[in-house]
């Protein structure tokens, strides 16, 4: 329900806007015509400071383009990997050897330390 007064609202304002201009253009052409060169000449101005101003600034510009050189060699190395590799299937020898080399140590390490020795906490 709240939505239909929301659009029933917005909408007579865009009909009552539209029949302003449809006025204006009608009893003043000339002086329509020179509100809506204003009316782009204030737009552009203002385009073109947000624009000046909102521009990154020359680290954040030198950090986006070493991020593209980055993405760069990675989708190269990736597609030299995709290229490298042979179109025949292999052996089923070679797969069970192929999986035995793909498994990749763990970066993970276990830390020894005294697992039995309860802390000595403050008892209240």
């Amino acid at each position: 329900m709240k939505n239909q007064t929301s659009f029933y609202i917005i909408l007579g304002l865009i009909v009552l806007a539209a029949i302003g201009i449809i006025s204006k253009l009608v009893s003043d052409p000339g002086g329509f015509i020179k509100m809506i060169a204003g009316m782009a000449l204030i737009v552009g101005v203002i385009y073109f400071l947000f624009r000046r101003f909102s521009q990154a600034s020359p680290s954040q510009n030198h950090e986006q383009r070493a991020f593209k050189k980055a993405a760069k060699r990675s989708k190269k190395r990736f597609q030299t990997k995709e290229q490298s590799t042979p179109s025949k299937r292999p052996s089923i020898g070679s797969l069970s050897a192929a999986r035995k080399k793909r498994k990749d140590t763990s970066h993970l390490t276990v830390i020894e330390g005294k697992k039995g020795k309860k802390k000595n906490r403050a008892s209240f």
